[in-house]
């Protein structure tokens, strides 16, 4: 089954849980533990065990302040880390980049999904990705990864700027021949917004199903989790973040995208079972 197929599968009676692998120096959480390719395969064996719907790749990390890299880096980077993911499990493979060019050789690599934080913007993404029929997440965010937490402002309020944003790309992204099916979208906790944002979105997940695609959601360990934890590390904000998984789950999530698999695979098997 496609992974189309199955975020649509009416049977789907459970949010997909995206296991995140990153592979880079710097991101906030986990940067620099999996760059060995001896660590890259424990932690896919891991995830894989734990239950893990998706793997998403990322190569470049996009944590505030983050400086880009180049093409052939994050090429190095993502491609052995792809092939890794085939050959040791049978999940489906998500590619976290925003370049056409990686977007396009992960594609020949047989990845299930792209996800964009640039949510398909850059100059032939969509393209790639009409041609390749695979799944993109569009996401919503206010400004670059090196400077949009400076001071992210919304007029016109945060919930209607980024469901704006959302349902005019996602009508783009259908009117250059890119199948409905093929398009989830993902608010962007933390990406250009400060906490009182991030908490509206939350409270408002239920109405972006207005929009009828699949829904993203990923907080995990953010530091949003952190100021509602009273300031707690990064380390220490895996129940808070499983929590708000569980709850993004009975808002409608339909992927969850976290660090922490087992513990979220499990909270959510015990909410549906008991709701």
């Amino acid at each position: 089954m496609t992974l189309a197929d199955k975020l649509h599968d009416p049977a789907l009676g459970h949010s997909l849980v995206m296991g995140i692998l990153n592979v880079t120096p710097d991101s906030f959480s986990d940067g620099g533990q999996f760059n060995s390719m001896d660590a890259l395969k424990q932690q896919i064996e891991k995830m894989s065990i734990a239950g893990a719907d998706i793997i998403d790749i990322g190569g470049e990390s996009t944590r505030p302040g983050a400086q880009e890299i180049s093409l052939q880096e994050e090429l190095d980077r993502v491609l052995p880390a792809i092939e890794a993911v085939k050959e040791m499990s049978d999940v489906y493979i998500s590619i976290d980049t925003y370049k056409p060019e990686v977007m396009k050789e992960s594609i020949q690599l047989k990845v299930d999904m792209i996800n964009d934080v640039n949510a398909l913007q850059a100059k032939g993404a969509i393209e790639v990705v009409r041609e390749a029929d695979v799944v993109a997440c569009l996401m919503h965010k206010q400004g670059h990864p090196k400077d949009m937490q400076q001071s992210p402002e919304y007029e016109e309020g945060v919930f209607e700027a980024v469901y704006q944003f959302l349902s005019k790309q996602s009508m783009h992204c259908l009117d250059e021949g890119i199948k409905s099916e093929n398009i989830v979208i993902d608010p962007g906790f933390g990406f250009g917004k400060k906490l009182p944002h991030n908490v509206e979105l939350f409270e408002r997940l239920e109405e972006f199903s207005s929009l009828q695609y699949p829904l993203l959601v990923g907080v995990s360990r953010k530091t949003m989790i952190g100021e509602l934890l009273d300031g707690a590390p990064v380390d220490d904000r895996v129940v808070g973040s499983v929590s708000a998984a569980v709850l993004a789950s009975m808002k409608g999530a339909k992927i969850l995208r976290v660090h922490d698999v087992k513990e979220t695979v499990e909270a959510v098997k015990i909410a549906m079972a008991l709701l």
